[in-house]
């Protein structure tokens, strides 16, 4: 009897998620097969891609590529189609003959692709936590009425999602018996560093993440623990809470991934080896398990785990974050739009690593509250946001 592979859609199929996402595929080839994969800027990458999967088509988010590429797929005699814009991310991730998106592309870019997969009722594999943190409410009410699949990618609410019981969605936070949800990051690499020496860290610094591997704006988020807010108000979302039912603990060995405590005391905790490889494995076949090329955790090599509070003094990003979701409205959209244009000057070399976070508050303090009606109010508090940081950080830069 021969089994339907099922088609998948790789929305930045070049970075470290769609990267190990393809992993995962080529160890089983008679389960999946690629039918999209995108790209931004990575043009040589998609290149090797498109020769090893064939895929029938390559999305890029600009032209100027696109015809190279194209020929140098037919040179090698790869039928996929070249495609430009964010028309075309849209419709192969909506297209009719895919069954999972891979929604992996960083920032703001990914909001609209992810939500037409969501319409289209795809098993969608979040791993662009933009799209919630901007647009949350918008969002979890297009997965509601149109009965599409959402599944976490962050190893973070990959982990939640495996330690919550079977009956979480239908029945919700307070009649689980859960007492809170415990959100672990491993402080990234300033863990230890003195606050002093914040002002003179380079971006090479900032991307040196001791446990992961990412791509350089997201390993800044890590490094400013940023990443760690976004997560808490992803969480907020897919898993109906409020900020005060999260609790945000450092844990350097990044061994466990994330917690759920329970009313009558239990923990449960979903534990592994740093890999993303785990937690894409694990949405892909869910509810089934399939290996992802991960080691076994070893805990004879396991020497301690240790836990700490984060110190917002270190970690002003994710204070302003946890405050941004408590605040609502368009205020978690105007954060992340600040914070990709301040993470983008750092990584520049326009304004220090201990800029980033006022850059942020300050973009805060100078946009404009309003509730979200649509996603056009969304994307109106995204570009005002924007500017205003972009503003910001010309006036850093010209001191």
């Amino acid at each position: 009897m021969t089994v339907q592979r099922e088609s998948i859609c790789i929305l930045g199929a070049t970075g470290s998620i769609g990267t190990n996402t393809l992993d995962v595929i080529r160890r089983h080839p008679e389960r999946y097969r690629v039918f999209a994969l995108t790209a931004n800027q990575n043009i040589d990458l998609l290149f090797k891609q498109c020769v090893e999967f064939e895929p029938e088509y390559a999305v890029l988010t600009s032209s100027e590529h696109a015809e190279s590429l194209q020929i140098r797929l037919a040179e090698h005699n790869v039928s996929s189609k070249v495609l430009v814009g964010d028309e075309q991310l849209a419709w192969v991730a909506s297209h009719d003959h895919v069954d999972t998106v891979m929604a992996a592309i960083v920032g703001a870019a990914g909001l609209l692709p992810t939500l037409a997969a969501v319409k289209a009722a795809k098993k969608v594999l979040l791993a662009n936590k933009e799209a919630l943190v901007m647009s949350g409410a918008i969002f979890m009410q297009a997965v509601k009425e149109s009965g599409a699949t959402l599944l976490p990618i962050d190893s973070e609410h990959n982990a939640i999602f495996q330690c919550l019981p079977e009956h979480f969605v239908a029945r919700g936070i307070q009649s689980c018996g859960i007492h809170n949800i415990v959100l672990t990051g491993s402080g990234g690499p300033f863990l230890t560093k003195p606050l002093a020496e914040f002002s003179v860290i380079s971006p090479d610094e900032a991307c040196a993440h001791p446990n992961w591997t990412m791509g350089r704006k997201i390993s800044v988020d890590s490094a400013t623990m940023m990443n760690k807010g976004l997560e808490l108000i992803e969480a907020c979302w897919l898993f109906d809470v409020q900020p005060q039912q999260i609790e945000v603990v450092l844990h350097p060995q990044s061994i466990i991934h994330s917690m759920v405590r329970y009313q009558d005391g239990s923990v449960l905790a979903q534990m592994g080896n740093p890999d993303m490889r785990t937690p894409i494995a694990h949405a892909l076949a869910f509810p089934e398990r399939i290996s992802a090329g991960v080691e076994p955790l070893d805990f004879m090599q396991i020497s301690q785990l240790t836990f700490e509070q984060p110190s917002y003094e270190r970690y002003p990003c994710l204070k302003l974050a946890k405050e941004a979701m408590e605040q609502g409205g368009n205020t978690p959209a105007r954060l992340n739009a600040a914070n990709e244009v301040a993470v983008a000057a750092f990584l520049d070399e326009k304004i220090n690593f201990d800029q980033i976070a006022v850059v942020i508050q300050q973009t805060l303090t100078e946009t404009v509250y309003a509730e979200v009606i649509d996603l056009d109010s969304v994307l109106d508090a995204d570009k005002q946001a924007r500017d205003r940081a972009q503003h910001i950080v010309d006036g850093f830069a010209a001191n």
